[in-house]
């Protein structure tokens, strides 16, 4: 694949989020695009929004976590993302959909890690005696690709989907919490939308999140002190709405809170 073929993928990519419009799909319409190719799209998108947006990185994210939407995709493993200063939203505002093309929300839990994390064969025991605590998370997805609809590549080229992150107030160690059988309630407009447990999260959030470290180690990343992980969608997200309101109550943690509307 070509560089410039690269390049205009980032640009594309970049001023769809920009501008809220959507793109077709392109991945399968490119000579030898491959994982190791959108990633390469993916860091250079990350590069680029750093530079024109004047913001920096804040951690990871992963996606694909849940075997039903890896069936739905046709993979057999998850994604991963990058979460940026500028995509973080305080938790119990309202907050505007005007940037969004099709968002979509997800409770999810977040790590924050108390040191670095590296190497090729990290386990979800490491993962836990690294992080400093866990707490509740919302994820806004969106995606830049028409009617949602987009292959593993394009959606790793396109940052994993990634659009804005809602951290709780709640804090808890990692040792303090289930990682298996932890549930969570999750509603929209005081109506339940889904329930499940943290075990939807590839059996652990830890191990998805040891999953992501042992594949980015290969391209020399890593995860560092200090940096925010979203281990991956624990239910089915919910399409936003102006006027919406959304909670997750996390067992142990208490409700985390979101509310969006249209306008600045």
């Amino acid at each position: 694949m070509k560089t410039a073929s690269i390049d205009h993928i980032v640009e594309d990519l970049f001023q769809a989020e920009k501008n809220v419009r959507t793109l077709p799909q392109f991945a399968q319409d490119v000579p030898e695009f491959n994982e190791e190719r959108a990633y390469d799209v993916q860091e250079l998108l990350i590069e680029k929004k750093c530079r024109e947006e004047g913001t920096a990185v804040s951690g990871w994210k992963l996606g694909l976590t849940s075997k039903a939407k890896q069936q739905m995709m046709g993979v057999h493993e998850p994604s991963y993302g990058v979460l940026l200063k500028n995509m973080s939203l305080n938790e119990g505002e309202t907050h505007s959909i005007d940037g969004f093309i099709h968002g979509k929300l997800e409770p999810e839990l977040a790590f924050v890690f108390k040191e670095d994390v590296m190497g090729d064969y990290i386990t979800a025991a490491q993962i836990i005696q690294s992080t400093a605590y866990v707490l509740p998370a919302f994820e806004v997805i969106d995606s830049r690709f028409e009617a949602f609809k987009f292959t593993l590549l394009d959606a790793v080229a396109d940052n994993s989907s990634s659009c804005r992150y809602i951290l709780g107030n709640q804090i808890l160690s990692p040792e303090a919490v289930d990682m298996r059988l932890g549930g969570v309630v999750f509603r929209k407009n005081g109506e339940v939308a889904a329930t499940s447990t943290l075990a939807a999260v590839m059996g652990n959030p830890a191990s998805a999140i040891a999953w992501m470290a042992n594949k980015f180690a290969k391209r020399g990343q890593y995860i560092q002190k200090g940096q925010v992980v979203l281990s991956g969608a624990i239910t089915q997200a919910i399409h936003i709405e102006p006027g919406d309101h959304f909670s997750a109550s996390f067992d142990g943690f208490g409700t985390i809170h979101a509310s969006f509307k249209t306008g600045e």
